[in-house]
């Protein structure tokens, strides 16, 4: 990783909650280290880090300007061979952190190397039924030793050269020719050839060959075996699709958790801060007036022990902050923190009725194409099986590549009569796996209507909630406001003032809460439709957007 570190303005803007005043929170760099530590602590300037980050997606139109290489994650530290550097701000907000988690997601990235090795397979068998052609070269050494027995052929040898001797004297021929004078007796020539034939023969022969030859070989009917195996390959391809997109909307899903669970985690942290400052100036109220007599010693150590555990709070929530932005970090796979400007947003306006986002869910949610795509592997697998004893057609021939070459040409069809995989019971495996494809889309439907609703009342009540907590804040900062007078007056005790402020907190913090409720459940709900990024529409639609902490 190569850090580079930039300069920024040395105050982090501080922004008003509700009307109440604090200081603000701060990250703390330590430049000297090359991993960077943010801390949520009080602190007069900040450095920011931007970084190169690693991205996965090699195949995103991003890395045409950019030259693949093997890079290093910068969580696990493996790593990562075609991959390009991407510049990632320390300062995101919600649409700039999606199009991040997009391009350095890991499981994104292994989801488009499933569907492209899919679709790859489909263009392997798109050309199983095209000629294929080959060559053939041999090279051969031989070497032949043989005991050869040669008795039978030479008795038969000197057999048929007597057997002829004795049918020129035979009687028949001279009814047909003129007498032969006599002759002299001859030798028996039988015998003679018979010697020169030994009983065995030592053949032994060595030498080498070559040869070469081309081929060609055409099914050029196939009874629709090879088109029903690219069908079924591209329904594999769809439904590795599909599962790409459901992982996808469950990242989409996952990073607005995280992103504004980190934003409420960092105004929890401000209001227990606020309120540590707060009670700050109630103690130092609380020790004039002891040191003037107006207040008892209980009182006193009243204040203090509110002040105690009012930074005991203050602690606990700064951590919970920084936790909260480093499992953001994580996510999105920087060694530095994440800091979110987009805000927790409320919208006063009702939503649609359910039915609309019901419809939406039926016609969007990757769910339901996965079962589609499954309903459609099975239809293909059934109309492989339906081929089982139709025949197969090729076309083949085969030549020398000689002077004078030999060759072979013909057409052969065959036929499977018996054996093998039985074709009624393949034909009822596959009509099952259909049956199962249907009933499933059925459930899926009736679950995904039956989330929708789930997820849409819970905006509701989230929307309702928010709204009824307005008056709650007011009336606890109002009532804080009164007892603070109170306490400078004498009217009032410290401990009437720690009950104020902790009212205020509570009532702040569970607005906030609400806020975080409604942007969670309206997340869900748009995950449910197939729709996540249909989320942002509503974000730049609201009418209610609390304070940030950062800002761009």
């Amino acid at each position: 990783m190569k850090f580079a570190l930039l300069s920024l303005p040395s105050m982090i803007i501080t922004l008003m909650l509700s009307g109440a005043s604090g200081q603000a929170l701060a990250d703390s760099y330590t430049p000297a280290t090359s991993q960077a530590t943010t801390q949520i602590v009080d602190s007069a300037t900040s450095v920011s880090t931007a970084i190169n980050n690693t991205s996965y997606l090699a195949a995103e139109p991003l890395a045409a300007s950019a030259t693949l290489d093997t890079l290093i994650d910068p969580i696990t530290h493996k790593s990562v061979a075609n991959s390009y550097p991407l510049e990632v701000s320390s300062f995101l907000s919600l649409e700039q952190a999606q199009n991040t988690l997009f391009q350095v997601s890991p499981k994104l990235a292994a989801n488009q190397a499933a569907i492209a090795a899919s679709e790859y397979q489909t263009d392997a068998l798109a050309t199983v039924d095209r000629p294929f052609v080959f060559a053939q070269l041999s090279a051969n050494a031989y070497k032949v030793q043989e005991d050869i027995d040669l008795s039978s052929l030479r008795n038969r040898v000197i057999d048929g050269v007597n057997n002829v001797g004795n049918d020129f004297n035979s009687p028949g021929l001279s009814n047909v020719a003129p007498p032969i004078p006599p002759v002299p007796d001859l030798p028996n020539f039988g015998e003679i050839i018979g010697e020169r034939i030994p009983d065995s023969d030592d053949f032994n022969r060595s030498g080498s060959t070559t040869g070469a030859g081309l081929g060609v070989a055409w099914p050029v009917y196939t009874a629709g075996r090879t088109a029903a195996l690219t069908g079924a390959s591209n329904a594999r391809t769809q439904e590795a699709v599909a599962d790409s997109i459901l992982d996808k909307n469950e990242l989409y899903n996952t990073l607005i958790e995280r992103y504004f669970k980190a934003q409420l985690a960092i105004i929890a942290a401000y209001l227990r801060e606020d309120a540590y400052d707060t009670l700050q100036q109630t103690d130092h109220t609380a020790q004039r007036l002891f040191e003037e007599g107006f207040i008892s010693r209980v009182d006193r150590l009243q204040a203090q022990s509110a002040l105690a555990d009012a930074k005991s709070e203050s602690i606990k929530a700064n951590n919970d902050a920084r936790l909260a932005m480093i499992a953001l970090q994580r996510l999105l796979r920087t060694d530095y923190r994440i800091k979110p400007t987009t805000p927790l947003f409320v919208s006063s306006k009702p939503l649609s009725d359910v039915s609309y986002y019901q419809n939406l869910a039926l016609t969007n949610h990757p769910g339901l194409q996965k079962v589609a795509a499954k309903r459609a592997q099975a239809q293909q697998l059934r109309a492989l099986s339906d081929t089982g004893y139709k025949p197969t057609v090729l076309l083949y021939g085969f030549s020398q590549v000689e002077k004078d070459p030999s060759w072979i040409a013909g057409v052969s069809a065959s036929w499977k009569l018996w054996g093998g995989l039985d074709k009624t019971a393949s034909l009822a495996a596959s009509d099952a796996r259909i049956r199962q494809a249907d009933l499933s889309e059925i459930e899926v439907s009736d679950n995904l209507l039956l989330l929708v609703e789930k997820n849409w009342n819970d905006v509701n009540n989230a929307q309702a909630r928010y709204q009824a907590l307005q008056s709650n804040v007011d009336l606890a900062q109002e009532v804080l406001r009164l007892r603070r007078l109170g306490l400078q007056e004498g009217v009032n005790t410290t401990i009437d003032v720690v009950q104020a402020q902790t009212q205020a907190l509570k009532a702040r913090t569970e607005q906030a809460q609400a806020a975080n409720d409604y942007v969670q459940a309206l997340a869900s709900l748009m995950q449910s439709c197939g729709t996540p990024l249909a989320f942002n529409t509503y974000l730049n639609a609201a009418d209610i957007r609390l304070p940030t902490l950062y800002t761009q």
